[in-house]
């Protein structure tokens, strides 16, 4: 066999093993319907792999989208747009974009991901706070190189990946289709950055081939948690419907450091709703979000699985009283779980100013709410 023919038939036995473990019983799965969702959530991580892995060239980088409205991972958002690229660490690279009216913007560097791992951490940050945006939205920074006063994001000797982020807050989503165009661009301008030949090879398939298959073993079996097992962020609860109080991830991977989460499950009967009151602190935007078990939102196409502060129906008092319910029950603020008894509610805060009132939740029947 060749090196790429080697390299495919080992994705191939990826697949086949992260199916019947991730999507099977180890991981706590049995029900059909829980079983289809596990697979589909790996069919998503090979999407991606095949989006943002296979061509991967750190010499002549290009910002591709992590996720989309219809491909879903690691805790996407109904009101974000996220895109990465590959970098290196000897590189220095310029970086271009528009703001396309959001409210927030950053970039962080994602360490020791090269081969396709999951990041060993957040090594890099720089939000909108730290470099300039003109009159149109328009702006440029710096990635690597020699330090500079504004506009200049350091790359660690263990920088991969260079992650950036848009968040909304309005009415109505930009992240259904038509996406806004961002104007994304990077281009390396110094450094010694290894380049691949100018046209594939035997090896370079078979490294990209590898790639692509450690990407999606290192988020399903390799780092995803089996049900009860690892010691999660101390923003995640594993208490149904009790939130742990909203804090800052700090390094952990793919996290914006400059943010605020809380997150909890929920596990509701058929007749039953998950009534939860929070109050938006001081932020520059803030919204909740329901995911599955494999961290996707659910279908915001479709349906109200999030809100943020612009969507949500403020109480008499200025806090916010959400409703989880398999049906309408008639109020403002109802998150529809799609007829999923179990799933995930998650906070997030960027750029709070001042503390974060805990979220305060009660199960209730959904009768009652009416």
């Amino acid at each position: 066999m060749t090196q790429s023919q080697d390299a495919f038939a080992d994705l191939l036995a990826t697949l086949r093993e992260v199916g019947d473990r991730y999507a099977g019983d180890e991981w706590g799965l049995t029900d059909p319907g829980d079983v289809a969702e596990g697979l589909r959530a790996i069919v998503h991580h090979l999407g991606t792999a095949i989006e943002t892995q296979f061509e991967d060239d750190p010499a002549h980088p290009v910002f591709r989208a992590i996720v989309t409205p219809w491909r879903k991972a690691l805790g996407d958002n109904a009101d974000a747009r996220y895109h990465d690229a590959r970098v290196h660490p000897r590189g220095t690279y310029r970086v271009r974009g528009r703001t396309a009216g959001a409210v927030y913007v950053s970039f962080t560097v994602e360490a020791g991901a090269d081969d396709g791992s999951f990041p060993s951490g957040t090594v890099g940050v720089l939000n909108d706070t730290g470099f300039d945006v003109a009159d149109d939205g328009s702006f440029e920074l710096t990635v690597g190189g020699p330090p500079r006063d504004r506009g200049w994001l350091p790359l660690a000797d263990d920088a991969s990946r260079l992650t950036v982020r848009h968040y909304w807050e309005q009415p109505d989503t930009p992240s259904r289709p038509p996406a806004p165009d961002l104007g994304l661009t990077i281009e390396l301008i110094d450094g010694d950055v290894p380049a691949p030949p100018p046209a594939p090879t035997d090896a370079t398939v078979a490294t990209a081939v590898r790639r692509m298959a450690t990407y999606v073993r290192s988020r399903t079996v390799e780092t995803m948690a089996k049900p009860g097992e690892g010691d999660p962020p101390d923003f995640v609860s594993r208490v149904p419907h009790v939130f742990p109080p909203p804090v800052p991830p700090g390094t952990h991977a793919l996290a914006a450091a400059d943010a605020a989460y809380s997150m909890a499950p929920y596990l509701l009967g058929p007749d039953e709703a998950l009534v939860v009151r929070a109050r938006w602190p001081s932020c520059r935007c803030a919204n909740v979000s329901l995911w599955n078990r494999q961290l996707q939102t659910f279908d915001y196409l479709r349906g109200r699985v999030s809100l943020n502060r612009a969507q949500a129906v403020a109480d008499a008092d200025g806090a916010v009283t959400l409703v989880v319910a398999h049906r309408d029950p008639g109020v403002p603020n109802w998150l529809t779980t799609e007829g999923r008894p179990f799933g995930l509610v998650f906070w997030r805060f960027m750029l709070p100013d001042g503390p974060i009132e805990t979220p305060v939740a009660e199960v209730v029947p959904v009768g009652s709410l009416a």
